[in-house]
């Protein structure tokens, strides 16, 4: 038996692994952008740094 059936499986397993990783990383931003959205409605901004790079 050739080993073409090992290789195709762990080409299988790292798409399925990246495409995993790829829909966590969408599904987080998406996550953090409606957090952030739901701070500034309330009134929470972001900080800016001064000249001297001390939060403000």
């Amino acid at each position: 038996m050739t080993h073409t059936v090992f290789i195709a499986a762990s080409y299988g397993v790292s798409l399925l692994g990246l495409g995993l990783l790829a829909l966590w990383l969408v599904l987080d931003y998406r996550s953090q952008r409606r957090t952030l959205s739901e701070l500034e409605a309330r009134g929470v901004g972001r900080r800016r740094a001064n000249r001297t790079g001390e939060a403000e």
